[in-house]
């Protein structure tokens, strides 16, 4: 465990190195009120004008020193809504709640399924399918840094309302309680054993599966947080899943290590890039047939877009504009495998249309209606 002076140098330098926010069109549109807000949250959201019928909604959290509007601009998308036709919902972090404007995935009290941040974020979500009939079997989270790690305790506290998530330079939900265990877990230190992480996400919530399909994206040059902790994601849901064998998929796209695992019905449920010489950060391509976002920081261009990539492979995306990777190949007893803090720990290895709100009339009583039924307010 750390001292307190080495958690304030860390957090000094994490606020000194952060640099700007990108410039960018704020393409998001404020959400209204949506219930008790426990969390102190706030909610933006984006509908593209050509809204699918009954259509998905992705749930994105933004980073640390980051807010709703940049992260968007950054990682593109609104842009893919508008091609696709899904909605998004963008919870955005106050500075009263973490003056870094990160997510707190290390509080308790904003981790438990119906409490804090959790429950603000599940809030807004039923607004959401309430007041624009998007589809609630098709509802997703993905997210970079804490945001990822928020991302982890959405899909833990929350597994019956996610059918998908992605987790960007994330850590594996509830490892960490307090500030300097969330700078050791960053650190890959420390922690529960790994044969214990899927249990955690399973006593997390009464419900008892299927379970939502993970996107795993890390860089290998990431000094912030550990690309360790993909391995500890990986195993984390490897347990929840029930996976017991190594990959059935070990392929290069875009010069990239991508690993997937399946099922007993062969359906791939979790996936793993590890993305070369890429520090912390979104991978993003910004050119080329899979160009997505704008490059800023923590906003990183890798010749990959894991925006378009995590849409694919939540189904919610078409593949016709997204060159495949390297054949496919079954990994052999003697394959090489990423050497890290985990090694031989059991690691086989949410336009113009957005910014129009719904009539003022009835949306509050719609809103209301919709989360008493879900439970979320009396």
């Amino acid at each position: 465990m750390r001292n307190l002076n080495d958690t304030l140098s860390r957090l000094s330098a994490f606020r000194k190195h952060a640099g700007p926010k990108p410039a960018g069109a704020d393409r998001l549109a404020d959400l209204p009120p949506f219930g008790s807000n426990p969390g102190a949250l706030r909610g933006r959201f984006y509908l593209p004008a050509c809204l699918a019928a009954s259509p998905p909604l992705v749930v994105v959290l933004h980073g640390c020193m980051q807010d709703a509007a940049s992260y968007d601009h950054g990682s593109g998308w609104s842009q893919l809504a508008d091609e696709q036709g899904f909605a998004l919902l963008y919870p955005e972090q106050q500075r009263g709640n973490n003056p870094n404007l990160c997510f707190n995935w290390f509080n308790l009290g904003d981790t438990r399924r119906d409490a804090g941040e959790a429950l603000s974020v599940r809030q807004m979500i039923a607004a959401m399918i309430a007041t624009h009939a998007l589809d609630p079997a098709r509802v997703y989270v993905t997210g970079l840094s804490a945001g990822g790690a928020m991302a982890s305790v959405m899909l833990a506290a929350y597994p019956d309302v996610f059918a998908g998530g992605a987790i960007i330079a994330g850590l594996p939900y509830g490892t960490a309680a307090t500030v300097p265990e969330a700078f050791d877990r960053m650190r890959a230190q420390g922690g529960p054993p790994v044969e214990a992480l899927g249990s955690l996400v399973t006593a997390a919530s009464p419900h008892p599966g299927p379970w939502p399909k993970i996107s795993v994206w890390h860089g290998d040059r990431d000094a912030t947080v550990s690309h360790a902790n993909s391995a500890l994601i990986v195993e984390q849901w490897r347990a929840v899943h029930g996976v017991k064998s190594g990959p059935a998929v070990v392929e290069t796209v875009c010069g990239h290590r991508r690993r997937a695992w399946r099922d007993a019905h062969g359906r791939e449920v979790i996936e793993e890039y590890r993305i070369a010489g890429l520090p912390h950060g979104t991978p993003l391509s910004t050119a080329g047939p899979e160009a997505c976002g704008s490059a800023g920081p923590y906003m990183l261009e890798a010749g990959i877009s894991s925006t378009r990539r995590v849409a694919d492979f939540w189904g919610i995306a078409g593949q016709d504009r997204l060159p495949r990777g390297a054949p496919v190949r079954t990994p052999q007893p003697n394959a090489t495998r990423f050497h890290s803090a985990t090694e031989g720990a059991s690691h086989e290895d949410v336009s113009q249309a957005a910014h129009a709100k719904p009539p003022a009339d009835g949306v509050g009583r719609v809103i209301e209606d919709a989360l008493r039924a879900a439970g979320l307010m009396r």
